[in-house]
């Protein structure tokens, strides 16, 4: 029994050992061209994102009721190049509560055309109006930002402090760097506006990411218990079952629950392409960094 466990670890390790530099520039060169769509977006629309009602101000209104507002959809869009629309679902049953309209229309202007398609005027008992300027969504969003980059610094603080060492930290950083650029850049391409609670899931994306890469970069460099490709596969055990658990929660949520709203949806998506590019990151680029760093220290 002894032997089987050993010619099993031994195949790992031959596999590992040859092919680690080759895997960890996988994640890097998706790193890469992630980064430069991301700089070419930011030169066609000066901004890294595409922002909602809520970030970049506008004008929301919710029309109560599930009626077909198809036709409403196609008047307005032949008016207004930004307009967006959603559907408001009750969570239980899946009918329609709520249709939503947003733009950065002035509110008296996009009401006007909304009454015009439909035909009656909105009272607070049919409908809702919701107005937000320009320099408010911008302050907000502003501020999300802001957190989002003091929350990784402090993250990257925190790594610094427990290893104490350039290389291994490096990687941690780089891999929740990773965890966030790629996501962003297939948001970007889809074409999705970022809300609040958007900004708010790559926030979580930096926790999640850096569990799997503290795990992994702990149990390589400071336990030295057994050999280190045999301790880099138990945290590739145990952290490859932490991160399907989580896919396993958002990725049902995301495709089969009907009813979600928007903002959860969009928290669900983000986490979903960020804990898939975590196991890229961490489980290539991360342990191929590691596996070097420990080679080249003479840790066995």
């Amino acid at each position: 029994m002894s032997q089987v466990i050993e010619e099993k670890h031994e195949h790992r390790k031959n596999w590992f050992d040859k092919y680690y530099k080759f895997l960890m520039l996988i994640p890097i060169i998706l790193v890469i061209i992630s980064l430069v769509y991301i700089g070419n977006f930011y030169s066609k629309h000066n901004d890294i994102i595409f922002r909602d009602v809520s970030l970049s101000g506008g004008t929301a209104i919710t029309l109560n009721g599930g009626s077909d507002y198809s036709h409403l959809e196609s008047g307005l869009k032949q008016k207004y190049s930004d307009i967006n629309f959603r559907k408001l679902t009750d969570m239980r049953t899946g009918d329609i509560m709520a249709f939503v309209i947003e733009s950065s229309a002035e509110s008296n202007s996009l009401k006007a055309d909304v009454e015009s398609i439909l035909g009656y005027k909105l009272t607070s008992e049919n409908s809702s109006i919701e107005f937000s300027g320009p320099s408010l969504g911008s302050n907000f969003y502003n501020q999300l930002m802001m957190a989002l980059l003091i929350s990784f610094i402090l993250m990257s603080l925190v790594v610094f402090i427990m290893f104490r060492t350039f290389v291994p930290s490096i990687a941690v950083i780089f891999a929740a760097f990773s965890d966030i650029v790629i996501p962003l850049a297939i948001i970007n391409y889809l074409g999705i506006k970022l809300s609040a609670a958007g900004i708010a899931a790559f926030l979580m994306l930096i926790g999640y990411s850096v569990d799997t890469d503290l795990l992994l970069t702990t149990r390589a460099i400071k336990n030295k218990e057994g050999f280190l490709n045999h301790r880099i596969y138990r945290a590739f055990k145990t952290g490859i079952f932490m991160t399907i658990t989580a896919l396993c929660a958002v990725l049902p949520a995301f495709f089969i629950i009907t009813g979600l709203p928007d903002s959860f949806k969009q928290i669900f998506l983000i986490l979903s392409l960020g804990l898939g590019a975590d196991i890229l990151n961490t489980w290539l680029t991360n342990a191929g960094i590691i596996k070097w760093y420990c080679k080249s220290h003479n840790i066995t």
